[in-house]
């Protein structure tokens, strides 16, 4: 769940960044202006993103690829006065230098900076399935992973009945395509196509 703090004003991204308090232990992010503060996650939530950063990094290494997973990212899109921190975000490295706000505010807007991100769903599902599937598709950010643990996406994400899903938007002609998995589908992913992984075995990561 996400609360939006009890402040008044409309905020631009700049002036975000400096608001952001120093060595908190919270995160927070801004949409459209409005700075929402990260509910802490559940137990399963936090070990599903460990497991996820955990087995991209193998991939990645395996394949010598120069990419890095860093513990606190922003994602800002062009279009909006908005600033994501994504559960686990995949950064081409080679790129950076071209990222006008990385040095100074750990931030990143180009999508050829953002091979793969990942957001594992809470209860502010609407998040990550509009609004930032949106921004991400506007950034150019090939594959975007929304990891519905719970099931708890609308029914128009993850269909009736509801079920544990996991979405793989990738970008073709411009536009997010989607492909979704569940139980022992095994996962597909543009970016890593040798990838072993099912939608359970993602799942029960907690339980491993």
């Amino acid at each position: 769940m996400t609360q939006t703090l009890p402040v008044q004003k409309l905020f631009t991204f700049d002036e975000f960044v400096e608001w952001i308090p120093e060595n908190s232990p919270k995160r927070y992010e801004l949409h459209n202006g409005v700075i929402v503060e990260m509910a802490q996650p559940l137990g399963d939530h936090e070990e599903i993103v460990g497991f996820l950063a955990q087995q991209l990094t193998a991939e990645y290494l395996r394949l010598n690829l120069p990419y890095i997973i860093p513990k606190t990212v922003l994602v800002k899109p062009p279009t909006s006065e908005s600033g994501y921190s994504p559960d686990v975000v995949l950064l081409n490295r080679p790129n950076l230098p071209s990222e006008p706000l990385w040095k100074k505010q750990s931030t990143v807007t180009q999508g050829l900076s953002i091979p793969l991100v990942v957001e594992v769903v809470s209860t502010n599902w609407r998040d990550d399935y509009l609004d930032k599937a949106g921004d991400y598709e506007v950034i150019g950010i090939q594959e975007y992973w929304i990891v519905d643990y719970l099931g708890l996406g609308g029914r128009r994400f993850i269909g009736n009945p509801k079920q544990p899903t996991i979405s793989i938007y990738h970008i073709i002609d411009e536009e997010y395509q989607v492909s979704q998995f569940r139980g022992n589908d095994r996962i597909v992913s543009p970016t890593f196509p040798d990838l072993d992984l099912t939608a359970n075995k993602i799942f029960s990561a907690g339980n491993i």
